[in-house]
């Protein structure tokens, strides 16, 4: 790619980053080439559609979201990473405004742009749910699948101005619903002094 095209697709990506921050992803692919002082011919030349822009914007965010999701495979104890793993995957939907129904929707077609990353999202948290459902930490009838229409059913409550306060609240009540006591309740049994008889 020519030094001047891959400026104007960096300059793109960069505004459309903010546009969409700032309006959602249905804001005008000629507003977004507008602001970022090309023409719209310019910018579907580089992303001949607004899935194609989103992946090309978000697929960073998706890699970094699977890495962390390996990372604390590795590191952390089976309830804590899916923890750490949820509250990270909702604060990045609800920077994006209205991804979440596009990423429902791609995750669905085999076709869409964002259809690989979306797979690849999904099958990092099911991997650290499945962990810790092994563990005895997490309840066992929820899959995959399940956390990733939770992440989803977060980040819009997370864009909804009225319910936005309530956000952080109802994601403790959702991680404390998936969790289990059992491996806290085995661990605090384990600390008690035997009873001598």
């Amino acid at each position: 790619m020519r030094a001047d095209a891959r400026k104007n697709r960096d300059q793109l990506l960069a505004v459309a980053g903010t546009a969409i921050t700032e309006q959602g992803v249905d804001v005008s692919l000629r507003d977004i080439a507008r602001r970022a002082n090309v023409g719209l011919a310019t910018l579907l030349r580089h992303f001949p559609t607004r899935e194609a822009l989103l992946d090309a914007l978000l697929r960073t965010s998706f890699e970094e979201l699977t890495a962390k999701a390996d990372a604390l495979e590795a590191t952390s104890e089976p309830d804590a990473a899916l923890v750490s793993w949820l509250r990270d995957c909702v604060a990045w939907t609800t920077e994006y405004r209205g991804v979440t129904v596009l990423m429902a929707a791609a995750i669905e077609d085999s076709e869409s742009a964002l259809h690989a990353s979306c797979v690849s999202l999904r099958a990092a948290g099911a991997r650290l749910l499945a962990r810790a459902q092994s563990a005895g930490a997490a309840r066992t009838d929820i899959d995959g699948a399940d956390l990733f229409a939770l992440v989803a059913a977060l980040a819009w409550l997370g864009d909804q101005p009225s319910l936005a306060p309530r956000a952080g609240h109802l994601l403790d009540l959702t991680t404390s619903a998936i969790l289990t006591r059992e491996e806290s309740g085995r661990a605090e049994a384990d600390r008690r002094p035997a009873v001598r008889g």
